[in-house]
């Protein structure tokens, strides 16, 4: 088991290129299933984590190959069972 914030203070790394993507902000949770869907990392550019229109980087849970003690490794390669909020999805809540 791991705390959200335990998981908060891990860097996010992409396995593809070695890129730090930075640390997790926030999760997208499948209320229906009670499953996380998604880890958030903030898009770069902001300031403080607040101010800037960046884009967040969306990492499905499928694409994460490890958690381990100071990082997460992901494989940013598309998902195509990923399918994001407002997808097209009839099921609502986001």
């Amino acid at each position: 088991m791991i705390k959200i914030s335990e998981l908060q203070a891990k860097d996010v790394v992409s396995l593809t290129d070695g890129k730090r993507l930075g640390q997790v902000c926030d999760l997208e949770i499948d209320m229906e299933n009670g499953m996380i869907r998604a880890i958030i990392v903030p898009g770069g550019g902001r300031f403080l984590g607040m101010f800037g229109n960046t884009q967040d980087i969306v990492v499905p849970w499928s694409a994460i190959i490890k958690i381990g003690a100071d990082v997460i490794l992901v494989d940013l390669r598309s998902d195509p069972n990923y399918l994001p909020p407002n997808s097209g999805s009839s099921s609502g809540g986001y």
